[in-house]
């Protein structure tokens, strides 16, 4: 198994078994501990201006989920509620009871359900750039085209031949991401060779495949609407996201008694990167005013 990891500053590797998997974990800090779940297309790098601030006052557990960076990328198992089972799992074997929890797009959207699923294990959750899940079909629909790019992600042969072999629907993806950043050569590589094994090129596939084919319907149609977020939770929400309109964000008063949204202008849908300081200032506010 390939470990060479782009450095960052106190982050140490290691790898755990979970759910029969090798998982990848970047780590760094020592205290209690903070979940840190990245997004597509990305991994535990993602969250790299971030490690080294957090883990002056915290453990800092950054891993690649199913599919992502170092950790396998089995054929199946891609439905968010078995990446939920996955996380659990992961909890289960590093023996922690409850956790400060921060994730991004699909990792946010798995960190929710994590919330619903085991609400007393997670202290609180900050969320980057990902809606609730209490959706609703009304007029918010009109801002599905922008979901346009998982339709080609998922689509037979052409998604998976894109994503390992045409780096540049990726770059692209990336670079409509951001406002405020401009990615480097080698960051645009992190992400994107990692993308162009064979076996996490069909992960991603079967990431948004499982999703608009099997997930999207019941959701809109009330799938998590009979359950009910406690959980202390703050949306942290560049509103020049591409993927994800704002308007996603409404109708979830009577499912959650403590969720809060902070709009963030002028930042696009890699909020953790295209505004690191302003993450990392907010992050450390969130996660020290708990008790």
């Amino acid at each position: 198994m390939q470990q060479s990891f782009p450095k960052v500053e106190g982050v140490t590797h290691r790898f755990v078994t979970v759910n029969g998997l090798n998982w990848h974990l970047a780590e760094a800090g020592s205290g209690e501990p903070i979940l840190m779940l990245h997004g597509w297309p990305q991994h535990w790098y993602m969250w790299r201006y971030q490690i080294p601030h957090l883990a002056q006052q915290y453990a800092v557990i950054c891993p690649d989920m199913r599919g992502f960076g170092w950790s396998d990328a089995p054929v199946t198992g891609y439905e968010k509620e078995k990446l939920v089972d996955d996380v659990i799992a992961l909890l289960d074997t590093l023996e922690i009871k409850r956790i400060r929890l921060m994730a991004h797009d699909w990792g946010g959207w798995v960190a929710f359900l994590l919330c619903l699923r085991q609400p007393e294990r997670i202290q609180c959750y900050l969320a980057l750039n990902i809606p609730h899940p209490f959706q609703t079909l009304d007029s918010r629909t009109i801002q599905l085209w922008r979901f346009w790019y998982q339709w080609v992600i998922a689509s037979p042969f052409l998604g998976k031949w894109i994503i390992q072999h045409q780096s540049g629907l990726v770059k692209q993806l990336l670079q409509w991401g951001v406002v405020n950043k401009t990615w480097s050569d080698d960051e645009i590589v992190a992400y994107t060779s990692r993308l162009q094994e064979p076996a996490r090129a069909y992960a991603s596939v079967q990431l948004y495949r499982s999703f608009l084919l099997r997930e999207f319907i019941p959701i809109i149609f009330g799938r998590y609407r009979s359950s009910h977020l406690s959980t202390p939770t703050l949306i942290f929400f560049g509103t020049r996201d591409f993927a994800l309109a704002p308007e996603l964000l409404k109708g979830y008063e009577p499912y959650a008694d403590n969720l809060k949204i902070e709009l963030v202008p002028n930042c696009g849908h890699f909020i953790a990167e295209d505004l690191p300081e302003l993450v990392i200032k907010r992050a450390l506010e969130f996660f020290d005013g708990m008790p």
